[in-house]
Order: structure tokens, then sequence, then C-alpha cells
């Protein structure tokens, strides 16, 4: 890729959807692995790599450079302020290109589960940080400066031996709640995305097959993006896909790289098949004309599609967009289209987060008066999808 795929003559940034490139033909079907594919390739494309080296030396990280041959490698002390990387604002111009192109190795070495009660009971620590899709209201980025790629997390045994002590500490759950009504939920990608992690490595293998052997508690993670190979890890009902959806019409301007939104739904029979949990994350919601009625359209679409048994066991979460002042500068330099509907200051108003950041969201007459119409929509439409969680 070079550097003028970063934008087109309309001023489009890339690549709107990863499987429909219009100058791409179809790639013939493959009897390998998903992640050895023509379209995992597009998706990631690994030149560089920066890498501790406690990350470069450990088996994961052995594991991970061995399907890179001749990459060139970069020594770092710490994986989350690479100067040259998260630090040179010249990389914004890039920002796709250095998700697509470059990998970071480190070691996660405060090993926290924190409690969480929303969307799950609990935050696992996540096997990485970043991401090679490029939503433009990716809340990741936000701290990290001018580049966002995927960073890979090499201790993943004693992740998950973390987590395995802290879901038996746990014991049975005791009451129901919006998480679920038997057992605990641990989301295990709170700040990237599983699936486009198995492009790379066996970590999100290794906790789904953690969970598989832990009867009181399930996996979760939210994915935009349909890896086949997923299929294959046999999570026996102890792990929930959430299948993030929003009307295609936004997702062609703010979901960048990400699988297209009819082909995640048309995924979700065959990951229920597989032994997942299928639910929905309607994410972000994002206000600005003919919403309600492209929504509809969406819900409609869910309707008519989805097989009785998806629908059996579906549940959704609704949540609203919240924004950033540093993002909204960052996207200015590198997809500035996305920012006429992500900052909207009339509608919007400040909010200090838990790590301090200073964010945007809806106010709170006009979030809740989108939430109720949200519902209204669901009952209409999908009177079958539970709302599990709405924010």
């Amino acid at each position: 890729m070079d550097e003028a795929a970063a934008g087109s003559a309309s001023g489009e940034p890339e690549q709107q959807a990863l499987f429909e490139w219009s100058d791409t033909a179809p790639a013939p079907a493959q009897a390998g692995a998903f992640r050895d594919s023509p379209q995992a390739r597009r998706m990631l494309d690994v030149r560089e790599v920066y890498a501790e080296p406690e990350a470069l030396n450990s088996p994961r990280g052995r594991q991970i450079m061995a399907r890179l041959p001749g990459v060139r490698v970069t020594e770092v002390a710490g994986h989350w302020r690479i100067p040259s990387l998260h630090g040179n604002d010249g990389n914004i111009a890039r920002w796709v290109r250095v998700k697509t192109e470059t990998l970071v190795l480190g070691v996660k070495h405060t090993l926290t589960t924190r409690p969480n009660g929303r969307s799950a009971d609990w935050i696992a620590p996540g096997p990485s940080n970043g991401c090679a899709m490029a939503c433009a209201y990716c809340y990741v980025p936000r701290r990290k400066g001018y580049a966002n790629p995927i960073t890979l997390f090499t201790n993943i045994e004693a992740i998950t031996a973390h987590v395995r002590r802290h879901v038996r500490a746990q014991g049975p759950k005791t009451e129901p709640n919006q998480c679920d009504p038997q057992a605990w939920v641990y989301d295990i990608g709170e700040n990237g995305d599983c699936s486009v992690d198995a492009l790379v490595c066996d970590n999100t293998a290794d906790l789904i097959a953690a969970f598989r052997g832990l009867p009181t508690a399930k996996a979760s993670f939210a994915t935009k993006f349909v890896n086949p190979d997923l299929l294959a890890l046999d999570p026996q009902g102890r792990t929930r896909v959430r299948f993030s959806l929003m009307p295609a019409t936004d997702a062609r301007l703010l979901d960048i790289r990400t699988t297209p939104i009819a082909e995640r739904i048309a995924a979700a029979a065959d990951f229920l098949d597989a032994g997942y949990e299928v639910h929905f994350n309607l994410s972000p919601v994002v206000l600005r004309p003919g919403w309600q009625r492209d929504w509809a359209d969406l819900l409609i679409h869910l309707d008519d599609v989805l097989p009785a048994r998806v629908k059996e066991q579906a549940a959704a979460e609704i949540i609203m967009l919240t924004h950033n002042q540093l993002l909204h500068e960052v996207n200015l330099g590198w997809h500035p289209r996305a920012e006429d509907v992500l900052w909207q200051p009339d509608v919007q108003e400040t909010k200090r987060s838990q790590n301090g950041a200073l964010n945007v969201r809806y106010d709170l007459t006009t979030k809740q008066r989108s939430l109720t119409r949200m519902r209204q929509l669901l009952a209409t439409h999908a009177a079958w999808l539970r709302v599990r969680y709405a924010f």
C-alpha cells in the first residue's frame, strides 16, 4: 500500500469495507486458515515491529515473529510510549497505513480484573491494545497520540492464569443481572478486537480455551470483523460474541476497514452453530439527519434475515456515541468528513471519564430522548431483541 491509498479523489479515506474493494477480484477459496488468506493480508500486512525485549523472547513473541520472516524489528523500552510512533504527529496522515503495517509487542505487567456491571460483570486484563481497523469514534487511541496500531501482549499464560484464579475465587453466580442470569461475564477485549488479534497469534484462542473449562463464567468480546478461523475454536457456549452494528450509511463513513454490516449479520448463525453465544451491540448510535429511518431499516433487515435460533438467544446493547477532543483533532488530520457527524457541540456536553480524559457525549435530554426512540424502534421492528444494556 502506498501513501496515495490514504484517500481517494472523492475525499473518502482508504477502503470503506474490507471485502468490497471495487478494484480487487474475489480471492479463490483457500483450504488453509483464513489468517493466511489475501483478505487477511489486506487487513494486516506487517512491515515493522516495535517490541519490548521480554516480549520478543517469550514463546508467544517467537510464535508471532515466526509468521513475520524478514520484518524489521525495533526494540523499545516500553510498548506504551514509542516517540517515533505515538509521539510523531506526521503519523496522522498515515493513520491507516500505520495500522496496516505496524505491530507492537509488549508485556502486560499489571494484571487487574476490574468490576464493570454494565456490559459485563468484570473487565479482564486484555490481550491487546489498539486495532488494525480504523473506526473514527474508537476510544482506544484517545491517550496514545498520533498512531494506534495493534499492541499484542505476549505473556498470555499469565493473563489466562490470572483470569482462572479470579473466576474460581467468585464461586457460582447466585443472582441474575443484566450481564447474564447465571454466569459471571468477563470482557476479554476492552481495548482491541479479538477477531483481528487472531490474525496474528493465538491469544484469542487461548482465552476461549480457558473459559471452556470455567463453567461458572463466560468470556465476552465485541467485534466488527468476521474471522472464520474463530469458528474452529470450540467455545462450548462459554464465549459471547457481540457483533457491533450500525446503519450501513454510518458504517461506510465511520467504520473504516471493517467487515460490512450485512456480512456481520450473516455470520451470526455460523457463530451460534459453532458454539458461541451471539449478541449484538447497536453501537454507536450517531445522531444525524435520517438516523431513525436508517436504524429502522437495519432492524427490519435483522428481523428478515436472522434465523429463529439466533433470535431466541440474542440480546442487545444500545450505546450512544461518546467522542473526545483529542481524537476529534486527530480525525481532522486523516478523515475530517467523519467529524461532520461525530462532533456536534450544539447537542453535546463534556464529561470527565474515569481515566481523567475529557470526553463529549450527547446532553442528557438528547440522550434520554434518543434512547427512548431506539427502544421504540426495537419494539416495532425487532421485538424479539431484548435490550440487555443501554447507555
